[in-house]
């Protein structure tokens, strides 16, 4: 099926925490809708049958809880199904934005994806109620082709957004196409959680997701483009990622990803949006198999005298590192419960210094969750004090087999090439109680290659 997915500059409000009247939220919204209004024609054009738009996008970010009231639609959420808002405006007031994209869907003859604010008036009686008596909500909707509204999403991992309120229970949203079957739907910082979206695609065994979001790179292991690809490879489902575009943010990274292939777009110099339109296979069945072509070898733990270790923060996290020297050798590195091994070789010696890192604990900055990690990465300089740190370009071509013994099921295997572009594993999978990675010469200079491991029951 043709998919299209469009990275949004947002016009944002010059002034986010003061009121306004919803007259001139509307006039706002309406420059960013015009936007969506152009790109669902050109993705048109090129015969896209569904099209994904990003996180906060119609409205933008940075509000409190009571400026961003005027910017919320009224929304319902059990009404799945039964109201086309573009044919019927009239039934609730305030859907003057979910209106707009459904006339959109309607006119295009598309399927589409938007997020939004939606309130919610709640009964004093509800022990959850706010005190302003209304639920505030990060929402996500899908239209149909013919501009009924098929789903609705309220995001339930929320980053810092204070305008908005966790839903009583996880939503766990799908709904059917009669190109691709049933698409699930989750918000951005959901994608590190069990609930809802591991639960969603276990449960209704989900093979397309589509995915709005506002995220903010962080290298070397959360770069969006990255972690989406991931995603994808380790639950074996095709994702449309809509990622907002603000470099000054550190946002960007938005892509069409199956399990072995990715159209993205990650670009941090140039202002603007960006539309995506890709043809993708439809997965039906697993084909986890052919990733899990086992390899040679998975080596003795290495023989001879491994290098010094040393700590450093990488993602605030306390990593243990080794450093790889030379042009081959076997490592071993461990923490906890956790040891991660590599063995490697490299074509030409680069001045350019890589580690070996192991972390098992729980990550407390910006979220709290538990993460098991082992990666290899390239440092910012030639000390052991850069390794961790942020960077985007390398030169060094290394042959690999990194695996470690996770004690998770969640295995998220990352791989980044310089200038942030992916690159795919020659294998990966289990093998005797042990995950790996291997790759013979990656595409371009080697970022990061690591195995991002949840184990979400330690949250």
């Amino acid at each position: 099926y043709v998919a299209a997915v469009y990275e949004h500059e947002s016009i944002l409000s010059p002034a986010p925490a003061a009121r306004v009247e919803r007259r001139s939220a509307l006039e706002l919204m309406g420059r960013n809708l015009d936007v969506y209004e152009q790109q669902v024609l050109a993705a048109a054009r090129q015969r896209a049958q569904i099209i994904v738009f990003p996180e906060d996008g119609i409205h933008g970010f940075n509000f409190t809880r009571s400026s961003i009231y005027p910017y919320l639609d009224f929304v319902p959420h059990s009404l799945s199904g039964k109201w086309n808002p573009c044919r019927e405006p009239y039934l609730f007031n305030d859907t003057e934005v979910v209106q707009r994209l459904s006339c959109m869907a309607l006119k295009s003859k598309m399927f589409l994806v938007a997020n939004l604010g939606t309130k919610q008036p709640c009964e004093r009686s509800d022990p959850r109620c706010p005190p302003d008596g209304r639920y505030q909500f990060n929402t996500n909707v899908a239209l149909a082709a013919d501009g009924t509204l098929l789903a609705t999403y309220r995001k339930h991992n929320l980053y810092f957004e204070y305008a908005f309120d966790t839903p009583p229970e996880p939503d766990y949203a799908f709904f059917d196409t009669p190109f691709a079957g049933k698409f699930g739907m989750f918000t951005c910082f959901d994608i590190l959680f069990f609930e809802p979206a591991v639960n969603l695609i276990r449960q209704y065994n989900l093979k397309q997701i589509v995915y709005p979001t506002a995220w903010m790179n962080q290298l070397p292991l959360l770069s969006a483009v990255e972690f989406q690809q991931a995603f994808a490879t380790a639950f074996n489902v095709n994702i449309l990622a809509a990622n907002i575009h603000h470099p000054t943010l550190g946002m960007t990274g938005s892509g069409i990803y199956t399990p072995v292939k990715s159209f993205i777009y990650h670009n941090m110099e140039s202002y603007g949006g960006k539309l995506i339109v890709a043809e993708i296979p439809v997965i039906t069945a697993d084909y986890k198999t052919r990733l899990e072509k086992t390899p040679g070898r998975i080596s003795e733990k290495g023989k001879e005298q491994s290098p010094p270790s040393f700590y450093a923060e990488m993602m605030y996290d306390n990593f243990t590192f080794v450093p790889v020297w030379g042009e081959k050798g076997e490592l071993q590195v461990c923490a906890n419960t956790l040891c991660c091994y590599l063995n490697y070789q490299r074509a030409v010696l680069t001045d350019e210094l890589y580690a070996l890192g192991v972390f098992d604990g729980l990550h407390t900055v910006h979220g709290t969750y538990y993460v098991q990690a082992c990666a290899l990465v390239k440092c910012g300089g030639l000390s052991f004090s850069t390794c961790g740190q942020e960077v985007t370009d390398a030169t060094a071509l290394i042959d690999f087999q990194l695996w470690g013994n996770m004690s998770t099921p969640y295995i998220f295997p990352l791989l980044l090439t310089s200038g942030i572009t992916l690159d795919f594993a020659d294998h990966m999978g289990w093998k005797n109680n042990h995950y790996f990675l291997s790759k013979n010469r990656t595409s371009s200079g080697l970022l990061t290659a690591a195995l991002y491991g949840r184990w979400y029951e330690k949250d």
